[in-house]
């Protein structure tokens, strides 16, 4: 685990609506990070307006508590049935989630969860640089980067948290995801990832036309969509 003091350069805004989580989760007796593609496109210096908040409790709860505190107004969306909730707050789209962890059956990408720490939730992420967290309660601000995370950003890499076969055959949209974080970043896929890819790329055929389209229709939209495509042709997705 590695963990430093840094700024991610977040608006004053950002920092005024993590301060209020921070607090309301502290309050809860819970801990509360942002994580994954915020975290990602603050470091890299891209613009960003999703916040995924992880906490060690109830997401759901955590969502309203901080709504209150923000005044009646807000409204939250919530989904009970994947534990997640929604609020929309100064042109930012902030996601709430308890921390947990995932099993897979071979025949569907729709994982049985159950509670977890905020490591196993780290640990199912689907690559490393999507792992970083910021801290918002106690140390305010430190970066959370496991599994040499900062470092893979740094050197441009894609790399699963886990084994990458069993990332891959655990939830076979994630293949596509790396390729479209490849065109979308410019980043190169690391060896064994690519080789988890090759490995188990007719596992795609379990996924949803719709969720094949979403990923498709970003890497359309990359800035260079002609290193998705090759990649997909050659890994065998295509």
């Amino acid at each position: 685990m590695y963990l430093c003091r840094m700024h991610l350069s977040c608006t004053k805004e950002e920092l005024a609506i993590f301060r209020v989580i921070a607090d309301v989760a502290t309050a809860m007796g819970w801990e509360a990070q942002v994580i994954g593609g915020f975290v990602r496109d603050k470091l890299l210096g891209r613009p960003t307006v999703d916040a995924d908040i992880v906490c060690s409790g109830d997401g759901i709860h955590l969502a309203h508590g901080v709504a209150e505190k923000l005044g009646s107004h807000i409204p939250v969306s919530f989904f009970k049935n994947f534990g997640t909730a929604h609020i929309p707050f100064e042109g930012m789209d902030i996601e709430f989630v308890g921390a947990r962890k995932e099993s897979y059956r071979a025949h569907s990408r729709n994982p049985d969860v159950e509670p977890g720490t905020m490591a196993e939730d780290q640990l199912r992420r689907d690559f490393t640089i999507n792992a970083m967290a910021m801290q918002l309660t106690g140390q305010f601000g430190e970066l959370v980067a496991p599994f040499n995370a900062l470092e893979d950003l740094q050197q441009k890499i894609i790399r699963t948290p886990r084994e990458a076969g069993q990332t891959f055959s655990d939830d076979p949209l994630r293949m596509m995801r790396a390729i479209r974080f490849a065109a979308q970043l410019g980043f190169s896929i690391e060896f064994s990832t690519w080789q988890g890819i090759l490995d188990h790329a007719a596992r795609i055929s379990i996924v949803s036309q719709e969720r094949i389209t979403e990923e498709m229709n970003k890497i359309i939209l990359s800035p260079r969509p002609s290193i998705g495509f090759d990649l997909l042709y050659r890994s065998g997705l295509l």
